[in-house]
């Protein structure tokens, strides 16, 4: 069976990147690692008391020069040390964590803001799958390794470069067997880490695949039923499975070559030393308790290696997901910082051309001019382009060729710099409610808005619904909380609307998947929020051009048409054609 064709991927950031973005994330809050660092050395450096003091008791001891007191000073020393290294180790994890914890949240923020940012084509052609994977999957995978992984190896870290150069420092030949192990240590790891990136980057892509085709196969459910697709369908998810499942084996044989030879690598350097250390002593060449304090140090190895070699391979995979995450972002581009504020209301649309698939335009040059103020609807068959138009309008997406302006500035750099959402809006059939309290649900469109503006606001737009609510705007709505109806729904999205106060607002058939009785409320909420500002209305019923001011109609992605209800009649054109048969009276004009 031939693998079915694969939808455009989202890019995944190249290591030169990834290094890039990681340094930004500790630069970000360079403080808070700097504590870290001195932490984790104080700890360190009490660590290495302990096997010093150890291998001072049993030199004295040995010289016949250890008194009871001295011993017991130096065995107080001993615990005062230890006692010192854990707490200063409890210290450095815990501000290592909460470092963690504050660039997750800035990474998070980043992943919603960039997904937000990306082109409507672009989260078309790339599927639902391979964004949903990013957005949760990569990101909860990150989350572990900034939280745990990163600070527990920082630490580890730390302490094995103090033992190391604590064992140097004791005699140069225990320093030689402490390094015994390394060559194994960095030939195994070489040889993982050339092929870890592209297995975890592999397995982080089969898993968006079988999620693109779950998500597609439940969202798309009827169709698959009534077409009879649903053993093809299955078919397909085996065989996504599958892939997945060979790339999961992929990196579990890394990780099954990986732990065992560095397992035995940081066990050799103890067997050594002691070998070592056993003949220079019995040659004079080294004190008994510098043997001591040197196998001491090197037993304390183990633990900070094993928490390494633990971490060693989700520091791979928190790679991985880190450059899939950063991928969104090479499409979406930086934040805009550098746009001109616009000098009106008026938009422009000049020679626009748009695809959503290269080489096929659903805009063909189009042209077009919004006062401020003015009624205007698009009007066309299904499939003309009125909606992407309507979307450019918005902001949601930047045309193949030409421009959206806004008082002489790209929509779209608006959009990008988040100021669109005072100036433009878009209102579609879909109204969603977040999960939250409604308070929540209408703050973001104005985050300063007091209570008093929220409830005007739902006032405007005819929600005297919210009276009934048990805690008014700290009631919870949406999943888990009260559920709201459609007309609800869209009354708390007009609210939005009606508090974001844009100068313009797009009306994308708002009420077309509505009930009638549901409809006529939701008209009248319209009505509110459509008064004193510029309205686009892309319209199915022909009511709402009769209404407008001027009427644009729109044909295979071209504006053929433009003009007043009456002028368009009178001219007996294509929109004339439309009123006809919308009235069905087409065959009677024949």
């Amino acid at each position: 069976m031939s693998r079915p064709e694969q939808p455009w991927r989202l890019p995944v950031a190249d290591r030169a990147t990834v290094r890039r973005a990681s340094v930004e994330l500790v630069r970000a809050d360079w403080r808070s690692m700097a504590v870290v660092v001195l932490l984790a050395a104080l700890a360190a450096a009490a660590g290495l008391a302990g096997p010093w003091l150890l291998g001072r008791i049993v030199t004295r001891v040995e010289s016949g020069d250890a008194g009871v007191s001295a011993v017991d000073r130096l065995a107080l020393g001993v615990l005062v040390c230890a006692l010192a290294q854990l707490v200063l180790t409890r210290f450095a994890r815990h501000h290592s964590h909460r470092f963690g914890e504050r660039a997750l949240a800035r990474l998070r923020e980043e992943v919603v803001d960039r997904a937000l940012a990306l082109p409507a084509r672009v989260v078309e052609q790339a599927g639902t799958g391979d964004l949903t994977t990013r957005s949760s999957l990569d990101v909860g995978t990150v989350a572990t390794t900034l939280r745990s992984a990163v600070p527990d190896v920082f630490v580890a870290g730390t302490q094995l470069l103090f033992l190391f150069a604590a064992v140097f420092l004791l005699h140069p030949l225990l320093g030689l067997g402490a390094l015994v192990g390394m060559p194994f240590v960095v030939l195994v790891t070489r040889w993982y880490l050339a092929r870890a990136r592209d297995a975890y980057l592999a397995e982080g892509e089969a898993a968006s695949e079988v999620a693109e085709i779950v998500a597609a196969t439940a969202e798309g459910a009827r169709t698959v039923e009534v077409f009879g697709l649903g053993r093809r369908r299955v078919r397909d998810a085996d065989a996504a499975i599958g892939r997945a499942y060979d790339a999961a084996r992929r990196t579990l044989f890394l990780r099954t070559a990986l732990f065992p030879v560095t397992e035995f690598a940081h066990s050799l350097p103890v067997a050594v030393t002691l070998l070592v250390g056993g003949y220079a002593y019995l040659d004079g060449s080294v004190g008994l308790g510098v043997v001591v304090a040197g196998c001491l140090y090197l037993w304390q190895l183990v633990e900070p290696l094993d928490r390494v070699l633990m971490w060693t391979e989700q520091l791979q995979r928190g790679g991985a997901a880190f450059a899939r995450v950063k991928g969104v972002g090479l499409v979406a581009g930086e934040p805009r910082t550098d746009v001109p504020e616009p000098s009106g209301d008026r938009i422009e649309v000049r020679g626009v051309r748009y695809a959503y698939v290269e080489g096929h335009d659903v805009l063909k040059d189009v042209d077009l001019t919004v006062r401020p103020g003015e009624r205007l609807a698009l009007v066309g068959p299904s499939g003309a382009g009125k909606t992407t138009l309507g979307r450019l309008l918005a902001g949601a997406d930047t045309p193949r060729t030409g421009s959206v302006e806004v008082g002489g500035v790209p929509v779209a750099d608006l959009a990008a710099a988040g100021r669109l959402g005072n100036r433009v809006v878009l209102v579609t059939q879909e109204h969603h409610v977040f999960l939250g309290t409604l308070r929540d649900n209408l703050a973001m469109a104005a985050p300063g808005a007091g209570d008093r503006r929220l409830l005007d606001a739902l006032a405007a737009v005819g929600a005297d619904w919210v009276r009934d609510l048990p805690d008014g705007l700290d009631t919870r709505v949406g999943s888990g909380g009260t559920q709201l109806d459609p007309a609800q729904a869209q009354q708390l999205s007009l609210a939005r609307v009606e508090l974001a106060d844009p100068h313009t607002l797009i009306l994308d058939e708002a009420t077309s998947l509505l009930d009638p009785a549901t409809a006529r409320h939701a008209e009248r909420a319209m009505a509110a929020v459509r008064a004193d500002r510029t309205v686009i209305a892309i319209a199915h019923r022909l009511q709402t051009a009769h209404d407008a001011d001027r009427v644009a109609v729109v044909d295979d992605g071209r504006i053929v048409e433009i003009g007043s209800h009456d002028e368009l009649l009178a001219a007996g054109g294509p929109y004339a054609a439309l009123w006809r048969s919308w009235h069905g009276r087409g065959a009677a004009a024949d």
